[in-house]
């Protein structure tokens, strides 16, 4: 299960891989990221299991005046666009508030698939093993947002894996998937970061690299710096 807290999100992603053995190998598994933290670990995710990757773009609604917060969250894979609320964070702010804060992260939802996706299709997703790879789970409100998004697709499996998450988190959401794989639920959760002594931010560049990476789902090197 590797030394905690992990060294860096490739550490992670390997140890992470080790409790999804069960998936390698077979025809039917994909692997998605959520960009930018989680590709990183997704990708090690990925090649250990010899399965493609791809990614869930997913963005955080910010509480106004407040936005490390999140009221909610909204997350795409194709034309449309998922959204799943905050109820408690959310009543701190009107409905004006919101719905500009939505419209704002949607179109950055948008800009992002065509950035990191560039003219390739979103993944096929029916009949198939997913399994949807973040950082960590702290509130789960980005997770619950990809996961509205990649329901609609009708998926033969959902797996939820996270290197680090908060315990209640982590038990809400697997009520809602077939499998939450989380090795790490400290009872002192706090952040996310927390489980990373090097917890540096993910580029948009690093995340396309790992994308068009070579051999990079079939088990070839993980790219750490940017090309």
């Amino acid at each position: 299960m590797g030394v905690r807290p992990y060294d860096d999100r490739f550490v992670a992603g390997d140890a992470l891989a080790g409790e999804l053995r069960g998936y390698a190998g077979r025809d039917d598994v994909l692997v998605l990221g959520l960009p930018r933290g989680g590709v990183p670990v997704a990708g090690r995710v990925a090649a250990a299991l010899e399965a493609p990757l791809d990614v869930l773009v997913v963005r955080k609604l910010g509480l106004p005046g407040q936005p490390e917060l999140a009221m909610g969250a909204v997350a795409g894979l194709g034309e449309r666009v998922e959204v799943v609320r905050n109820a408690r964070l959310a009543a701190g702010a009107t409905e004006e508030q919101f719905d500009a804060v939505l419209t704002r992260e949607s179109a950055e939802v948008r800009r992002r698939q065509r950035a990191y996706r560039g003219d390739r299709p979103p993944p096929r997703i029916t009949g198939r093993a997913v399994i949807v790879v973040d950082d960590g789970l702290a509130t789960g409100a980005s997770m619950r947002a990809a996961l509205a998004a990649l329901n609609r697709h009708r998926p033969w499996r959902v797996v939820v894996a996270a290197p680090i998450g908060a315990p209640d988190t982590c038990v809400e959401i697997a009520a809602d998937v077939d499998e939450v794989v989380c090795p790490w639920t400290p009872a002192d959760f706090v952040a996310v970061g927390q489980g990373y002594r090097d917890f540096s931010p993910t580029s948009g560049d690093q995340v396309r690299t790992m994308l068009s990476w070579h051999g990079y789902a079939a088990g070839g090197p993980h790219p750490r710096t940017e090309e």
